[in-house]
């Protein structure tokens, strides 16, 4: 929706002229913000009509510079005609300028989304993971390619940014490039980023994206159930690479590691405990917040097995394949072991959060630290609470109301 316009004039009583006449200013709102400028006309006082914004009377003055403030008002609605038909936003600013007669140099929003990202790569390994930048990379082609879409164009104006915009991105988004709703949210969040930069640099007076919603579908997250990691477990497997990934996967089941922190986990990352227990302390790649993790039984004997395993780089843990490899060969695990749910390495942190601690009565204040995030809210959404840990905790709860009844 575009911001309403109203055009007022008025006279300043403090800036009085030897002639005992004040000057005429006219005054345009745009959105609450102003623009005042004078009119270079002066009347007197007795003259001026406050509630018509006129001078009184049909003097052959009166009427003169009646006409003139009628004509500036057409000069007000030139202008908003002008800024419509070149798709800006409506803003005080770009009244201003049009008003001024100041010359704008387009801002390219794709200019400012490379730049922004150009810096994201210098910084990755510093503040950035690798995979952010290429987040933001995926983001800005689908902009690129969505701009030429729908306006046949190779560059965005920043000033036509609007609420307009964002809706048929997202539309975009879904029915043309087939992306899911919460994909969507995401690539919009990324782009949302670079328009306020457009904000506080002052290209655009305000963000676009107000009144914008973009909540996120809940999704039911799947684990494997403790069968299933049994059956993982316990399965032989004759081709060494799969039993590699089996046991790398299996690893993260029991620390609830995602991929990019289990690549570049090392002998430094391993202390002990206030009991002299082994802990795993990583700063997450992709949140670099600390994630602090007791060593089960499992994951010790795992990371004893691949001590002096040939495919371990010099001064990591573990034998880890690209992530793209480890997902096929989860999914040829997944056949072997009749598993028919997707089995991604991602799974692995969802079974650590679910069937390894939650299932087993470990706090999820617990879990939340373990898993390395920064609300307990993100906790709630990876870790669903499976059927079994809910029959546990009702079939205590009923034995407790018998012991009760029965006092």
């Amino acid at each position: 929706m575009e911001a309403s316009m109203n055009v007022l004039f008025s006279v300043r009583k403090s800036k009085i002229n030897r002639n005992r006449q004040l000057p005429i200013y006219i005054r345009v709102t745009i959105g609450g913000s102003r623009f005042e400028t004078s009119t270079g006309k002066t009347v007197l006082e007795e003259k001026w009509s406050a509630g018509s914004g006129r001078v009184k009377g049909s003097s052959i003055e009166a009427r003169e510079i009646n006409g003139f403030l009628d004509s500036l008002i057409g000069k007000v609605h030139g202008i908003q005609r002008q800024i419509i038909q070149e798709g800006l936003v409506m803003s005080i600013e770009v009244f201003k300028n049009k008003w001024l007669g100041v010359d704008e140099k387009s801002i390219d929003l794709l200019k400012v989304f490379e730049d922004h990202n150009s810096k994201v790569n210098d910084l990755v390994g510093i503040e950035y993971a690798y995979a952010t930048y290429m987040r933001y990379q995926t983001t800005l082609r689908h902009t690129r390619e969505f701009i030429f879409w729908k306006f046949n164009a190779k560059q965005m104006d920043v000033r036509k940014l609007n609420f307009q915009f964002i809706s048929a991105f997202e539309f975009y988004l879904k029915s043309v490039k087939k992306v899911g709703h919460n994909a969507t949210m995401k690539y919009l969040a990324n782009l949302k980023k670079i328009v306020l930069i457009c904000v506080k640099s002052e290209f655009i007076p305000r963000d676009p994206f107000f009144a914008f919603k973009m909540a996120k579908h809940e999704v039911d997250r799947t684990a494997l159930t403790e069968q299933e990691m049994k059956s993982i477990e316990g399965k032989n497997f004759d081709i060494p690479r799969l039993e590699q990934v089996r046991d790398i996967f299996l690893f993260c089941c029991y620390t609830g590691l995602a991929y990019a922190d289990v690549a570049k986990l090392k002998a430094s990352n391993i202390g002990e405990g206030a009991v002299g227990e082994k802990w795993i302390n990583i700063k997450r790649q992709k949140t670099d917040s600390v994630a602090r993790i007791p060593l089960l039984p499992q994951a010790s004997n795992l990371l004893r097995k691949y001590a002096n395993h040939a495919g371990v780089e010099q001064g990591f843990l573990l034998p880890v394949l690209s992530n793209q490899k480890m997902n096929a060969y989860l999914k040829e695990i997944g056949d072997v072991c009749n598993i028919r749910k997707p089995i991604t390495f991602h799974l692995a942190r969802h079974t650590f959060a679910t069937t390894v601690t939650l299932s087993n009565g470990v706090p999820i204040e617990s879990v939340s630290r373990m898993l390395g995030h920064r609300s307990l809210k993100t906790t709630q959404i990876y870790a669903k609470v499976v059927d079994s840990k809910l029959s546990q905790d009702m079939r205590r709860l009923s034995e407790l109301l018998h012991i009760k009844d029965s006092d």
